[in-house]
């Protein structure tokens, strides 16, 4: 079985170390010391205690690996965009692609069933090119549970989890799916497969559409800003938004916004990626986790208005940490005021 891994980090090279072990033929594409490391040294996978050194093959440049049986996208979801073209060589008539990405997938609405069935997002799929390029009858849908972290370059340091809930966009249990639980299951990870992954993907992305923000424009961890009383309100205000969003669209939400903010508080002093980013100076998922809610929001006529502050917040401040952020002429209607 031929395995990529397109974004070899610390959740794409946990995924494929392990795979790598089972004995998947597995690659990994990747860049800059982290890249270096690995191809000079293996991918050294510390995990239960242990650190195992495992040799993949490792490129950044996925042309030369051929089509796969198997490409595991576990890019940060606002990065895909920018390499479907990349991608494309890998693709072959019955290649598999599995989104291993935060946020709402490029295929959402692939076999949906409802009013938006066959509906591209902007905000995440600008002009439908992951549509059209990788295709949605390709996609498996996979929520990534466990946290891991890049040590240094080319270590991986496991830190919780191995759950990794993946489904078709149809709710099919097809050979395809089958075949990658059961190399899951031999790397020891575990693939549920669900019936509908769409309501595992929400269940994640409740979460991750306040708290990170949030974390990120305060500096707070979980624990604080899940305890504090006006984080709080303000999480649990936008979740209610975005749950009659994803009413509209038949998601179902199996826990309320409470057990779902004490689920998030009972991590700890847990730092969000997104605060991590923003320390970092990197960019944010901000699009993924944030913009496409509102954008299906407006789809389905839901008012968004503390999601829509938020974003507004969140995207200043990465335009303040990317040095975009300028000042704009006043417009007419200011300019009466």
């Amino acid at each position: 079985m031929k395995i990529c891994v397109y974004g070899a980090g610390a959740i794409g090279g946990y995924m494929g170390a392990q795979l790598a072990r089972a004995g998947a033929d597995v690659s990994f594409v990747a860049r800059g010391p982290h890249l270096a490391a690995m191809q000079a040294n293996g991918v050294r996978l510390q995990i239960d205690g242990q650190e195992h050194t495992v040799k993949v093959r490792c490129t950044n440049n996925p042309a030369e690996l051929g089509p796969q049986d198997y490409v595991i996208i576990a890019l940060k979801a606002h990065s895909v965009p920018g390499v479907v073209d990349l991608i494309a060589p890998l693709l072959g008539p019955d290649t598999a692609v599995v989104t291993a990405v935060n946020g709402l997938p490029y295929w959402y609405f692939y076999n949906h069933g409802g009013e938006l069935a066959g509906t591209t997002l902007q905000s995440i799929d600008p002009g439908g090119k992951q549509w059209k390029v990788l295709g949605p009858e390709r996609a498996i849908g996979c929520v990534l549970l466990p946290a891991a972290e890049i040590a240094e370059p080319g270590v991986i340091k496991h830190v919780y989890g191995k759950k990794f809930p993946i489904g078709e966009p149809s709710g099919e249990v097809t050979p395809r799916l089958q075949a990658f639980h059961d190399i899951m299951a031999a790397a020891d990870m575990e693939a549920p497969m669900r019936n509908n992954i769409r309501d595992e993907i929400w269940l994640k992305l409740w979460g991750n559409l306040c708290f990170n923000p949030i974390s990120a424009l305060t500096g707070a961890t979980l624990d604080v800003l899940t305890s504090d009383p006006g984080t709080r309100a303000l999480s649990k205000s936008m979740m209610l938004e975005a749950k009659a969003i994803g009413d509209k669209i038949g998601v179902n939400f199996r826990v309320d916004v409470e057990k779902r903010i004490n689920g998030a508080g009972a991590v700890g002093a847990h730092k969000t990626s997104m605060l991590m980013d923003c320390e970092a100076g990197r960019p944010m998922e901000i699009d993924p986790l944030m913009t496409v809610v509102q954008e299906i929001g407006r789809l389905v006529h839901v008012e968004t208005p503390m999601l829509d502050a938020v974003l507004a917040l969140i995207k200043l401040r990465e335009g303040v940490n990317q040095g975009t952020a300028v000042a704009q002429p006043p417009t007419e209607t200011q300019k009466a005021a």
